[in-house]
């Protein structure tokens, strides 16, 4: 491990000794009935899915709201409230996450038959990760031109925003609230089934090229999504394209904004080996999503919960249903300042190929106390 982690590195201290006060996650089993699960603290951006069984993810958030016809989902282009999974949630007929009141640190799966095995299926093992953002307390700003009118909720001390908007059509300015600039934003269409579009500073510095979320597509130079335009400090750039700001639609966006010792969102270049690149974040990692963007690849997800120890494998896909699967040829490490790739895989080590990630913290590497963090 020595000689994976040598050289030398300049180390901040940072501002968030205890990550799980922004980002945690749950692994649970399934029952059946409506039942509460309780959080670190009240959560803002729930994501859920099923591990065992070829189910679709389900996202909420406390801008939209957490009951009855809220869910998308990240592996399919249906709108909000849309059929998923051949009608088991169906256009707003049936809920599966209990509304939050203010101050409510969990969430509550619904009771309704229907789409149980989605989120609390007897039998069924699920893992849910969430965010925090400002608690539902939004700041609205008005349309003006192109610019898009709508609101944020921003965490500023960890670097992550949600932010609804409705579209104009054409190119314009949202303000996001984080106060530093974004390296990532996830845009859906709500009103319309329109894929995912995530923006990323290790597709292209100015956003000239993106990816979608719900496929396995190579990232393509589009500039009517994002507009060839960077995010600024205060606002990200949307331009044309139905999936980012079709002219009357209502869209939702997460934005990041890498934070040390808790979050980071960067790139790599694989080598093709089992002996893989060490990637240095400045935290042990919780969380971890990875894709190849030169390629048509996957989005593996891994975290802490789900592998309890190295070698990380219990793979999901945020753009499939697909069940967890071990997977020996994406293996990675999680360690006490990064992570280490141990597969050969090309979705996430082909030779050449830059990769991107997305990683969040279980532990800072140095606290602002000076404490070192346990390697695993």
């Amino acid at each position: 491990m020595y000689q994976e982690l040598s050289g030398v590195r300049i180390v901040a201290y940072t501002t968030i000794d205890k990550p799980q006060e922004h980002f945690s996650m749950k692994v649970y089993s399934g029952n059946n009935t409506g039942e509460f699960k309780s959080t670190d603290f009240q959560l803002d951006w729930l994501w859920i899915k099923c591990r065992n069984n070829a189910r679709s993810h389900l996202m909420y958030d406390s801008t939209r709201g957490f009951g009855n016809d809220k869910h998308i989902t990240t592996n399919t282009t249906v709108r909000q409230d849309g059929d998923v999974d051949g009608g088991q949630v169906s256009d707003g007929e049936r809920g599966f996450i209990g509304s939050l009141g203010s101050g409510t640190t969990g969430f509550r799966t619904n009771s309704a038959p229907s789409g149980m095995l989605l989120v609390n299926g007897t039998g069924n093992t699920y893992v849910a990760w969430y965010w925090k953002a400002n608690g539902g307390t939004r700041t609205t700003f008005a349309e003006s031109g192109n610019n898009p009118g709508g609101g944020h909720q921003a965490n500023t001390t960890a670097g992550f925003s949600i932010v609804d908007y409705t579209g104009t059509g054409a190119q314009g300015t949202i303000a996001h609230g984080l106060g530093t600039a974004p390296t990532t934003v996830w845009c859906k269409g709500l009103d319309d089934d329109h894929a995912w579009l995530i923006g990323h500073t290790g597709i292209g510095s100015n956003f000239e090229n993106d990816l979608i979320l719900n496929a396995a597509d190579a990232a393509v130079d589009d500039d009517n999504s994002f507009g060839d335009t960077a995010p600024t400090s205060s606002v990200f750039t949307v331009n044309s394209s139905g999936s980012t700001n079709q002219d009357g639609e209502k869209f939702i966006a997460y934005c990041f904004a890498p934070i040390q010792g808790f979050s980071k969102f960067g790139k790599y270049t694989g080598n093709a080996s089992t002996n893989g690149p060490f990637i240095y974040l400045g935290f042990k990692p919780a969380w971890i999503m990875i894709r190849n963007v030169a390629d048509s690849a996957n989005w593996n997800i891994y975290d802490n919960q789900r592998s309890t120890e190295n070698v990380m494998d219990d793979i999901l896909l945020a753009n499939g249903a697909d069940a967890e699967g071990a997977v020996g040829g994406k293996a990675v490490d999680f360690l006490s300042n990064g992570f280490k790739i141990r597969g050969n895989d090309n979705e996430m080590n082909d030779n050449g190929d830059n990769h991107i990630y997305f990683a969040f913290a279980e532990s800072p590497f140095v606290s602002s106390e000076g404490v070192p963090t346990t390697a695993r």
